[in-house]
């Protein structure tokens, strides 16, 4: 093991849960890296996602952004077209576009359809869907008002969806970040799947959240500190 690693786990107590606020000023101090490392949350929930109706996903704009430039497709066509170029959407198209990913060319990070255009996006959905990239109602990616949602995502919006083993996993910033910006956006992620908790869901929802740098130690969160509740 790196001497770097060993140091830097060497300033977390694994048995301990540290207030947000402490947990973010032991990854900035470890980060030792020549790139700017990414900011992660894991969230391990209290639910069983093999049932249909505990299911848990969302987005959430994060306060600060996330540090990177976010490329956005569009799929519409008409005026729409002129409204998403203006809020500025990377790619706009129709059966364009659809060739395009069919090619494998999938040059953006977020898709946005308009609700007249998903038949045109059902053709390349096998695409899209294992990738992450399907519009979904549901995440404010089909929607009339394109403008609206293409500003969103190119501010900074971040998905998040359960996994089979009850985990969130989620990007939300960058080291460079100051302590504040980074608490910020961390507390809006874990108040974003706080709210997100299916009706369904008995028990203890949220279990252990642990942050973490891309080459840094886990740390432990206080549930008390950040959900406000007695842990």
């Amino acid at each position: 093991m790196a001497k770097r690693i060993k140091a830097a786990r060497a300033t977390v107590d694994a048995n301990k849960v540290y207030a947000l606020k402490d947990a973010v000023k032991i990854l900035k101090a470890n980060v030792k890296t020549k790139f700017d490392e990414t900011i992660d949350i894991a969230m391990n929930l209290g639910i069983d996602p093999k049932q249909s109706d505990q299911l848990v996903r969302g987005v959430v704009a994060m306060p600060n952004g996330l540090g990177k430039e976010v490329r956005v497709a569009v799929f519409a066509k008409g005026d729409k077209v002129e409204a998403a170029k203006k809020a500025g959407a990377d790619i706009v198209g129709a059966e364009e576009l659809v060739e395009a990913i069919a090619k494998g060319e999938i040059n953006f990070d977020v898709c946005i359809a308009t609700p007249d255009m998903m038949g045109t996006v059902g053709k390349v959905a096998k695409i899209l869907g294992p990738k992450g990239l399907m519009p979904n109602p549901k995440l404010g990616t089909v929607t009339p008002d394109v403008e609206k949602a293409v500003k969103a995502a190119k501010a900074g919006q971040v998905e998040f969806k359960v996994e089979k083993a009850a985990i969130i996993h989620a990007g939300v910033g960058k080291a460079s970040f100051s302590e504040e910006a980074i608490v910020q956006n961390l507390q809006a992620f874990i108040d974003a799947v706080n709210r997100a908790k299916p009706a369904a869901s008995k028990g203890n929802y949220i279990r252990k959240i642990s942050i973490s740098t891309t080459m840094g130690p886990g740390v432990k969160l206080d549930l008390s500190d950040v959900l406000g509740l007695a842990a």
